[in-house]
């Protein structure tokens, strides 16, 4: 007699079709369906998540970190398929639960099993401790920790102790890779049963004279006193030592250095560890926070056993995600796009995008929404050195719902009224006029919050510029 399946089977069969349908069915209407189905998917079987990843052959790979973590998941994945193997990946960045969710069952099987040999799987910072629950993933990569839309989250102390929490229930299976040039992180992570490897930066040529006003962890997280940079690299990442206690920065098993940056245009380092190394890698990604992402990405390879020649050659095909210092050719001239989410990151974009602090090289936009995937308070854009685009002619435009508040922001870091054109009316009218104001110019750079990202490259989409989010 043919045995029935039981009911775990028949749960997850229903989520994965149900799931399934919803996404064809949004599809078909031209969105998505990044989110929605993973949502029904789970709905009918919460533990589908984990039925289908216990089945990958090579296992997963969550990544986590308030900056960076879609260009550094981005990076692994591509690494992963250099190395020859088939790989599931949130690529849109839909990173919470439902999102998780939504990319497992769409490369899945009705049966529950997978359609690729590993995942790499970015996680929003609030859901890591599910997202770590249901993958159970054999590596996780742990970028930073920065103030972040704290009505969302809470403050930065926060979201460290449930990370903690988190990560004390991993087993000494999975290997952690830590960006201790983070205080917080280097703290969280420093006494657990998973094994730890360690990165972070070594570029003296690019420290900074000061801590930023948007630096947020200068401080010990064993005793409380102030912690001294011997090197400080972007906002609270550096080499830094507590005088108090003596809790320092520890030893870097996996180190970037010699970073050569080419405005907005790419970068060019070497990653060492003790046994193996990249050396000259270029990557066509700007800026320090991304020397970070590609160290990351690195020390990630290396613990899958990935050769170095082969990391590399990754490294070098490698393009931004959508929205992250992207590129985009529309009408003759080149449009660099570059998410901007809170204080540091918007302080590293426009460390680049002046050459380290001196004038524009490009007409700007900059575009604040406050819905609630931005963040509904934009008292953070107080914390953002606009100071360092004073100097220079070049226009700077203002659009999105908070556009207004952001010309306000312009004019007291003492940003010339004349050169302010604040914009008014949806943003694909905002784009639109300003690239008419700009007719011209070779190249300009638009720098949004994550719902007006969305809807420039809608825009952008619908001219036929880029391909929808989804679809790349």
């Amino acid at each position: 007699m043919t045995a029935r399946p039981g009911i775990g089977a028949v749960r997850q069969s229903a989520s994965i079709s149900a799931a399934k349908a919803t996404l064809e069915v949004l599809r078909r209407s031209g969105r998505g369906g990044t989110a929605a189905p993973g949502l029904v998917a789970l709905q009918i079987d919460p533990e589908v998540v984990s039925r289908i990843a216990r089945r990958l052959p090579d296992g997963a790979v969550v990544v986590a970190g308030t900056n960076g973590k879609t260009t550094t998941s981005r990076m692994i994945a591509d690494i992963v398929e250099a190395s020859g193997r088939s790989v599931i990946h949130n690529r849109s960045g839909s990173n919470l639960a439902r999102g998780v969710a939504a990319t497992f069952v769409e490369h899945a099987s009705l049966s529950g099993n997978p359609n690729g040999q590993m995942a790499v799987i970015e996680s929003d910072e609030a859901a890591l401790p599910e997202i770590l629950r249901l993958v159970r993933p054999r590596l996780v990569v742990l970028n930073n920790l920065f103030r972040d839309q704290l009505d969302r989250y809470g403050e930065l102390d926060t979201v460290g102790t449930k990370w903690k929490a988190a990560l004390a229930k991993l087993t000494p299976s999975t290997r952690l890779i830590v960006d201790v040039d983070d205080p917080t992180l280097a703290n969280i992570t420093s006494d657990l049963a998973a094994p730890r490897t360690t990165f972070g930066l070594s570029v003296p040529e690019h420290k900074l004279d000061e801590l930023p006003h948007a630096a947020d962890a200068a401080f010990c997280r064993k005793c409380g006193a102030d912690l001294t940079y011997r090197e400080l690299y972007l906002g609270h990442l550096g080499d830094w030592v507590c005088t108090s206690c003596g809790f320092a920065r520890p030893a870097l098993d996996v180190m970037g250095c010699d970073v050569h940056l080419d405005a907005m245009s790419s970068l060019t380092m070497s990653v060492r560890s003790m046994d193996k190394e990249t050396r000259d890698v270029t990557v066509q990604v700007p800026g320090i926070y991304n020397a970070y992402n590609v160290t990351a990405a690195v020390a990630a390879g290396f613990a899958l056993g990935i050769e170095p020649a082969v990391v590399q050659a990754a490294l070098e095909q490698f393009r931004s995600p959508f929205g992250r210092a992207e590129k985009v050719i529309f009408d003759g001239r080149e449009i660099s796009i570059a998410l901007v989410k809170n204080p540091v990151g918007f302080n590293e974009v426009l460390r680049t995008i002046t050459g380290g602090g001196s004038e524009l090289a490009a007409p700007t936009m900059i575009v604040i929404n406050d819905e609630f995937a931005d963040g509904r308070d934009v008292s953070w854009l107080w914390d953002v050195d606009f100071e360092m685009l004073a100097a220079g002619s070049l226009p700077i435009a203002t659009a999105g719902i908070r556009g207004a508040d952001m010309a306000n922001r312009l004019k007291y870091a003492g940003v010339d009224e004349s050169r302010l054109i604040p914009l008014e009316g949806s943003i694909e009218q905002a784009l639109q006029t300003f690239l008419d104001r700009t007719r011209g110019e070779p190249r300009v750079s638009i720098l949004p919050t994550y719902t007006a990202m969305l809807a420039i490259r809608a825009a952008l989409g619908d001219a036929g510029a880029v391909d929808r989010f989804w679809e790349e």
